[in-house]
């Protein structure tokens, strides 16, 4: 019985083996591999800003009252500044004790409240930045906790950096097949080496004493990569 199951076992892989053996009497067909980066600078098209109205009182509803105040007079200034597709929202708000802890244990002691307004504002101008945070400032805001520059169209920047690290891929492998006397035959496989685009951060908190003088603010640039890594099928030239 034994020695019938050893025979099937056999005869089951049979076909498996004659396949190895015939793939290894196949010439193996020559390749070439390579890889090309790109990196291209944008100048960012969009900002984006994080203001802050924060106001403290003894009682809640008194430090909401004053937040609400300040919150809408800054609302007014920034809409009188903004363009027609340009947007102001709010984006966060919180109301909440402060507490004073006794040195040696005990119980806290609620000393006051806390009222904290986020109002985000989204701006394709990007010459007013500074202005945006002033005016805001001078009407009563008090923080700026996000400055983040943008692009409207990140698929365009990848897609043009793409392009380039292909092209890069694809010469570098005809000048390895041609320093060996070969040449391109066809692309077997291509892959990208995805990296998103990274938006430029300034996010250093400021106060309203900081915007006595005029804001200056410059966006730089926007550093957009892209890596193709490319395997080639070669001949004899």
């Amino acid at each position: 019985m034994l020695t019938t199951i050893r025979l099937f076992l056999c005869l089951a892989a049979l076909p498996a083996l004659l396949e190895a053996q015939e793939m290894e009497r196949l010439p193996r067909v020559p390749v070439v591999s390579a890889s090309g980066e790109a990196v291209i600078n944008v100048e960012p098209d969009q900002a984006e800003i994080d203001i802050g109205i924060v106001t403290q009182a003894r009682a809640a509803p008194d430090a909401a009252k004053e937040n609400a105040e300040k919150l809408a007079r800054v609302m007014a200034a920034l809409k009188k500044q903004l363009g027609k597709n340009d947007e102001v929202k709010t984006a966060g708000y919180s109301l909440t004790p402060n507490y004073r802890y006794p040195r040696e244990g005990g119980k806290p002691e609620i000393t006051g409240y806390t009222a904290t307004n986020v109002v985000r504002v989204k701006t394709a101008n990007l010459d007013h930045v500074g202005k945006l945070i002033d005016t805001a400032m001078q009407a009563g805001a008090n923080r700026v906790n996000r400055l983040v520059f943008s692009l409207k169209d990140e698929q365009g920047a990848q897609l043009e950096a793409l392009r380039l690290a292909s092209t890069k891929a694809r010469a570098k492998a005809e000048a390895i097949a041609g320093a060996l006397g070969l040449k391109i035959a066809r692309i077997i496989s291509v892959a990208e080496a995805e990296r998103p685009v990274r938006p430029i951060h300034m996010t250093r908190a400021a106060d309203a004493q900081e915007a006595v003088a005029a804001t200056p603010i410059e966006a730089g640039t926007i550093e957009v990569r892209s890596t193709v890594n490319l395997t080639a099928e070669v001949e004899p030239r």
